[in-house]
């Protein structure tokens, strides 16, 4: 048996982030062999994946990437299952690394199937899991492409936005940042009122007419009344329609038409922790 020396192990545990007594057992296991130790510690971290497979992961970093032609953006989210861990350094880090490589792929499958190092971004995912202690996956992945995409992150990266404009005007980055504040604050169900699926538009139909029959209205007055309250909901629920929050006297397409009379939001994406 190699005599395994503490130098070695610490070696090993800053290589890995794996514990102390963690880092001494797998050097035993593989006698001495660095290499091997490392690989006995990703087994190991496979193993405590699965056992964790049922484990909540809602805290981590949202994070959100443009492309240097700002022209594509990506969020992900790197969930963990603390808040401890979602604030370290090291953690954040790689979600700003992985966030990078997932510029260059369209899916969540194909970003998961990506090389990281020498192994697959799956593959880093649970060798964190066994090294952190800790269910480490990837929750949100979201792409837009658009002649201008801009981004915004908020405080404690607990929310990640993109928004696509339609033309790369001066102020651009500007008014994409800030209509991006807009749908992390205001979290809209869409972009506007054609982004708004037909299940909602019928239950918000139907909860305005339980609401007008409670207030006494007659049956025949019902549709009227509800397509006006239905006409309230897209105003403020969908991104374009919502009163901007940094001036409530005009809309955010008001707003952004106020940078370039031509320029219009074209979509917008928005991936948020918990």
């Amino acid at each position: 048996m190699a005599k395994i020396t503490a130098a070695e192990v610490n070696k090993l545990r800053k290589a890995t982030g794996a514990g102390m007594m963690d880092c001494k057992n797998a050097l035993v296991e593989a006698d001495g062999d660095f290499d091997k130790a490392i690989e006995i510690l990703r087994k190991k971290g496979q193993k405590v994946a699965a056992k964790r497979a049922d484990r909540e992961s809602s805290e981590g970093a949202a994070i959100a990437k443009v492309n240097e032609g700002k022209t594509t953006g990506v969020i992900i989210s790197l969930n963990c299952e603390t808040d401890f861990v979602a604030k370290n350094e090291g953690f954040v880090n790689l979600a700003n690394e992985l966030a990078e490589l997932a510029l260059a792929y369209n899916d969540k499958d194909s970003f998961l199937a990506a090389d990281y190092n020498g192994m697959s971004v799956q593959e880093k995912l649970t060798e964190q899991t066994g090294v952190i202690g800790e269910k480490i996956e990837i929750g949100g992945f979201s792409k837009l492409e658009a002649p201008f995409v801009g981004s915004y992150i908020h405080a404690g990266n607990k929310i990640a936005t993109l928004v696509g404009l339609s033309a790369a005007v001066n102020g651009a980055a500007e008014v994409a940042k800030d209509v991006a504040m807009q749908a992390a604050a205001m979290n809209p169900v869409a972009l506007n009122e054609e982004g708004v699926n037909q299940e909602t538009i019928d239950k918000e139909i139907e909860i305005a007419k339980d609401q007008l029959r409670q207030e006494g209205k007659p049956e025949a007055m019902l549709d009227k009344i509800a397509q006006g309250k239905l006409k309230r909901f897209f105003k403020d629920n969908t991104l374009v329609n919502q009163d901007f929050i940094k001036d409530s006297k005009q809309s955010v397409a008001q707003y952004v038409k106020s940078a370039d009379p031509s320029l219009e939001v074209t979509g917008f994406e928005r991936v948020a922790l918990g």
